[in-house]
């Protein structure tokens, strides 16, 4: 009778982990999510779960791949790097990627009792994979303004593409907001949003070294002032004198 009670057990512990793990489901099995996969996987993120049920999150062994799938830059880049494809094409994909970004940004961004980020990791992974999405959106966007022009030079091109340039300054200074709550990160999270200044901004300085960067270096400057850690400081005293430095080559 024991080993019979001992088996229904395990049955039903089988069948309710079964149907647990049937409840949310994603294409953890693709290589590459595409923008279908991606329409379905925000919107069961963003409303799919009850209040009180835990995301999938990096701590979770059982759910870490569909973190790491959500927030896989290679989805996009299989795409945007292809140089056999056309500019107007990855163009529209850039833009569609681009709005599935905007509705992964509310996925993890609650935060405790304690005002503290409950998923602070994951919100940094989704908003770096946005910072590298944007870099390469908006150059396809600048590009095919160009490609589509009668005048590559007229001032008409210029300042269209100069208008594109502040509006990806502006977005990324928008990461750099999140100093502001630095208490409501874990070390983990400091490193991870450290790490973000120091990957994403210059290589946007990098790509635009002309642009107008007075805004992001006063709100760095301001950041450095602020911020109570070592690992944030650094990145932004490095990413100040890269601005600095592109205005030296200017004179």
């Amino acid at each position: 009778m024991r080993k019979f009670r001992l088996i229904l057990l395990i049955t039903i512990s089988i069948t309710l982990t079964n149907c647990q793990s049937e409840k949310h489901e994603f294409p953890i099995d693709k290589r590459y999510w595409d923008l279908n996969d991606y329409d379905k996987a925000v919107l069961e993120l963003n409303y799919g779960y009850e209040a009180d049920e835990k995301l999938p999150s990096f701590d979770d062994p059982n759910t870490r791949i569909i973190v790491q799938k959500l927030t896989d830059q290679n989805n996009f880049n299989v795409v945007l790097d292809d140089k056999e494809l056309g500019l107007k094409y990855k163009n529209e994909v850039a833009e569609k990627f681009f709005k599935e970004w905007k509705g992964m940004t509310k996925i993890y961004n609650a935060l405790d009792r304690k005002d503290e980020y409950l998923y602070d990791k994951e919100m940094l992974a989704v908003w770096h994979f946005g910072l590298e999405l944007q870099l390469k959106y908006f150059k396809l966007g600048n590009d095919l303004i160009i490609e589509n022009a009668d005048d590559p030079n007229s001032s008409k091109v210029k300042n269209n593409i100069n208008s594109n340039v502040k509006t990806l300054i502006n977005n990324f200074i928008i990461y750099l907001d999140e100093i502001n709550n630095e208490k409501a990160f874990s070390e983990e999270g400091i490193i991870k949003l450290a790490i973000g200044i120091d990957k994403y901004f210059p290589a946007l300085v990098e790509l635009y070294p002309n642009a107008n960067f007075r805004a992001m270096k006063n709100k760095a400057e301001l950041m450095v002032k602020k911020s109570e850690s070592s690992k944030i400081r650094t990145p932004l005293k490095k990413l100040i004198a890269l601005i600095d430095s592109k205005k030296e080559t200017e004179k």
